[in-house]
Formats: structure tokens, sequence, C-alpha cells
């Protein structure tokens, strides 16, 4: 059951909160993590029709510890452990004030680091995070990755298992580790607040319900670490990108590009905070590439239309970005704004470059096609467009290219 809207904006905030509070006094992630969902679902069915309680979170912990309880109980009794469960079991229930969580201290990072820990897969770290830190139901998650319930319960409990055969531990990393599983931590973020902003598959181009649960989660580790620059450096590349969300689409949902989009609709107050953030941090922390994609879409986001973009300025960003985290994925970018500043011939150059057997064939296609389009090559613009159309899984992106393509009459009419 999907608990409604200001039931679940009550819950999601309160669920690494409560999971902390159970890995901390029982160390159990996989039985605390089952037993906070069976209370985040407790909730929903009864917080509507009874009212928020006073202290949701505690209200949430006594479900979840008396969840947790039945479970060694039934275990104690079939496995004949009753004294080892009996000594884990609390005094009582419900924790006095202050006891819950120490002053001032958050779980939200540590079981970031527990969901995305390098014993597991890049989709199963995804899954675990917006299962245990965002609070989204099983159900929720495979409905928004369009896979089965099942595979979605398989992937999160695979998950889980690695963690366990892995042996961590509900404690912060090492100062020695720190750097490199924060980094793991951001990319699941991103890959999260990506498959929202840009679906890979299905009929809406936007999964506005994740690109926001990753931005909220990103908020909240960029409180936990303030002087992190690559977490200010994420939060406002998703802010400025976020706020391009409601000119992206049409009244039916069809797909408008950038130089197309009505820049009135743009969420000001999000590219005020995103220009905030990259000033703050850009000189002033140790540079890394989500502080420079944040730089180039703060440039995106402040001009007043694509003709006078600051192409030469992102054309080098490109070259410090593919300095840091050289990809083939950054080339075809950085294709488009050489493109831009120099013409598309120097695009094309560049395009060429990049190696066509790797996983960006929809990408490349798409922009070969744009780039063949400006460059007056008619004929091979509208193949590249339908390659491009022919390899994604996103419908309105599909629609998207073949229109393109419908605008280019074939070189031959036996194409037609």
């Amino acid at each position: 059951m999907t608990a409604p809207a200001p039931v679940a904006e009550v819950l999601r905030p309160l669920v690494p909160q409560v999971l902390g509070v159970l890995v901390r006094r029982y160390g159990q992630f996989d039985a605390c993590e089952d037993a906070v969902q069976e209370a985040l679902l407790a909730a929903s069915e009864q917080w509507p029709a009874e009212g928020v309680p006073d202290n949701p979170r505690s209200w949430l912990v006594t479900v979840a510890t008396r969840r947790l309880t039945d479970h060694w109980r039934s275990e104690s009794a079939r496995r004949r452990r009753e004294e080892s469960v009996a000594v884990r079991e609390p005094v009582t229930v419900v924790a006095g004030p202050g006891e819950e969580q120490p002053a001032g201290e958050d779980d939200t990072l540590k079981l970031l680091f527990l969901c995305c820990h390098p014993a597991v897969s890049p989709p199963s770290q995804v899954a675990l995070t917006l299962r245990a830190v965002g609070g989204l139901t099983t159900a929720q998650i495979a409905s928004a990755f369009l896979v089965p319930e099942a595979t979605m319960t398989r992937r999160i409990t695979r998950a889980k298992e690695s963690i366990a055969a892995a042996g961590s531990t509900f404690n912060e990393p090492s100062p020695d580790d720190f750097g490199d599983r924060l980094r793991v931590v951001l990319q699941v973020l991103y890959l999260i607040f990506n498959e929202g902003y840009t679906a890979t598959s299905g009929e809406n181009l936007v999964r506005a319900e994740l690109a926001a649960e990753a931005i909220r989660l990103t908020r909240a580790v960029h409180a936990l670490t303030p002087g992190e620059g690559e977490v200010a450096g994420l939060l406002a590349l998703m802010l400025l990108t976020d706020a391009r969300r409601e000119a992206r689409t049409g009244p039916n949902g069809e797909l408008v590009p950038l130089q197309d989009q009505d820049r009135g609709r743009w969420d000001a107050a999000l590219i005020a905070e995103g220009e905030a953030l990259v000033d703050a941090t850009i000189g002033h922390a140790a540079l890394g590439p989500y502080q420079v994609q944040a730089a180039i879409a703060a440039l995106h986001a402040t001009a007043p239309s694509t003709e006078e973009t600051d192409w030469p300025q992102i054309v080098e960003l490109y070259h410090v970005l593919q300095a840091l985290m050289p990809s083939p994925v950054v080339t075809i970018n950085q294709a488009v704004a050489v493109a831009q500043a120099s013409g598309p011939a120097r695009g094309l150059e560049l395009l060429d470059t990049v190696d066509a057997k790797l996983d960006v064939g929809r990408r490349l296609d798409a922009v070969r096609a744009h780039l063949l389009e400006l460059a007056g090559d008619l004929p091979g613009a509208r193949e590249h467009y339908l390659k491009a159309a022919q390899r994604t899984a996103s419908l309105p992106e599909r629609r998207y290219l073949m229109k393109r393509a419908g605008r280019i009459a074939p070189a031959d009419p036996a194409q037609n």
C-alpha cells in the first residue's frame, strides 16, 4: 500500500533515523530493515485514518522494535535459542527522551555507506538505497525502473546478502576509506537522479519522484559533509538540471530539446541555489567532476538563449572534465559544445574519436544526426536519427527522433 502524499512526506525523512536506531542497537541490518519496512506499512495504513502521532519517529521505532522482537521470538522457538535472543531484547520498547539518537547525530550517511558497499553491484546499490534510506517500497522501486516486483525483490535480497557476507558493520568508514566510499555514494545518487530526470525506458520522459528523492538524499549528505566539494557540486548539478524539468516536455508529454525550451518556465529559485553552491565551492575545494559539470550546467541555466550561451567557456570546461573523468559520454557532450563554438564539422571530427561499439550508441547516433543536419548532410542526418530511434527504449525520445527524421525527405524515393 502506498502512503498518501502528506504521510509519505512525514515518513521518508524518518527512514534513516529509525533504521539507524535499530541497527545501532541490534546490529542486524537485514532484519532491522525488514522491521522498518513493516513499520512504514503500518504507518501508511493507520496514520491517514488516525492522524500522525505527536512523535512519529518514536511511534515507528516502537512498531519496528516489536516486529523485530516478534521475529526473534519466532526464530528462538524454532531454533531453541531463547537465551541468546532474550539477551538482545530491549528492556523497554520505547526509548526515553534523547535515547533514540545522540544529539546532533544523523545516521543517513552511515546507511548510505552501508547500502553502497563495494561488494554490491551498482543496480543493487541503487535499489537498496531507495528502499533503506529513501523509504520507498519494493513495489515503488520496481515500478520506477519498469521491472517486475519479484525481480526487484531478488535484487534487494542479493544486496543485503552481499553486505552480510562482506561482514560490513554500521560504522563510518575509516579516514583512509572515506573518500572512496563517498564517491560510490555520490555515484549511486547520480544514477538515481539521471533515471528520474531522463527515464531510460517507458512512456514518460521524466520520473519526478526519483529525481526528487535523489535531490533530497544529496541535500542530506551535503548537510552532513559541508566541506566536501564534490557533494556540493553534485547537489548544484542536480538543482541546475532539475530547474529545467517543467520546460522539457510539451502538453502531450513530448520531448522539447534545450534550444526550443521556454526559459521562462525554468525554476529561478533552483537556479539561484545551484549557482550559489557553484560559486561557494569552485576555488574553495579540491576540483572534481561534479563541480565541473555543475559549472557547465550553470552556464546553460543563466544564458538568455542557446545563441547567447558562452560556448567557448563550456568547451574549456569540457576539456577540464575530460582530464578529470575521461569517458565517451563526456566526448559526445563536448562535441555538441565544440559544434556550437566552432562549427558542426569540428564537432563531427570529435565524434569520430568515439568508439561506436561502446554502450553509447543511441546518444552517439542522436548527436551525430543533429550535427550532420547542422552541416547540411540531410540524408546522413536522417539515417542516424532513425538509428538512434531504433536504439532507445524511451518512447518520448523515440517519437522525437522519428519526428526529426520525418522532417527530412529520404534521398531515394524507394526508401519511403
